[in-house]
């Protein structure tokens, strides 16, 4: 089973695609994990992405597809996969149909979970991550046992700037603007699953396991 997980930052879809992951047993694949990895490994590929990203730049569609296309080719993706954070463009969506379409392939779900600005501005400025280990804490909804400091390695924690109640707005009017015709996309292949992503954690799990039959 082949699945493409859709939602606005912090709708908390990374964290649904790892529940399924670990339910269906198929990878999650993000494209964030794979470039951040990279970055810290400092391969070629990360030295890369580090580049333009440091430079406030997009990284170009190429780039993107290509990471995407040589994960796709691992064997752990022969019985399915989850892509969460790609595609995030139509040139992206059609781009991985070909690759997909050369593998004898095809995607089944879209799975796209919404919510609310105020309840996704409310989730994402909570955010805290580890300057040392990475671990990703919410001051509301999963704090630490100590304000400010990891419980997994003692790490100070810290907002990032994309996290900051400022800059929210921004990114979810970006990502709207960017995903609307994703929407449609899919929508008009009989392939998008809507789920309600203000619901409980747990029901919303419960929602996209009914959607694909797990």
């Amino acid at each position: 089973m082949n699945v493409i997980m859709l939602g606005p930052p912090g709708v908390g879809k990374g964290t649904q695609a790892m529940e399924l992951s670990k339910i269906c047993g198929i990878p999650q694949i993000s494209t964030g994990d794979i470039l951040r990895a990279n970055v810290k490994q400092g391969t070629p590929l990360g030295l890369q992405a580090k580049a333009i990203m440091e430079r406030g730049e997009l990284l170009p569609d190429a780039v993107v597809i290509g990471i995407i296309a040589a994960r796709l080719e691992e064997p752990d993706c022969e019985s399915g996969f989850i892509l969460d954070g790609f595609p995030r463009t139509v040139a992206q969506a059609d781009a991985l149909e070909e690759m997909l379409t050369r593998q004898g392939k095809r995607i089944d779900h879209v799975i796209n979970v919404q919510a609310g600005d105020e309840v996704l501005t409310r989730r994402i400025s909570g955010r805290r991550t580890c300057r040392s280990c990475g671990r990703m804490y919410h001051v509301e909804y999963d704090p630490p046992s100590s304000p400010g400091i990891c419980d997994t390695c003692g790490g100070e924690l810290y907002q990032r700037d994309d996290d900051r109640e400022g800059t929210v707005q921004r990114r979810l009017e970006e990502y709207r603007a960017k995903t609307q015709p994703l929407i449609q996309y899919y929508s008009g292949r009989g392939l998008l699953r809507e789920v309600d992503g203000e619901a409980p954690r747990e029901t919303v799990l419960k929602s996209m396991r009914e959607l694909l039959g797990v």
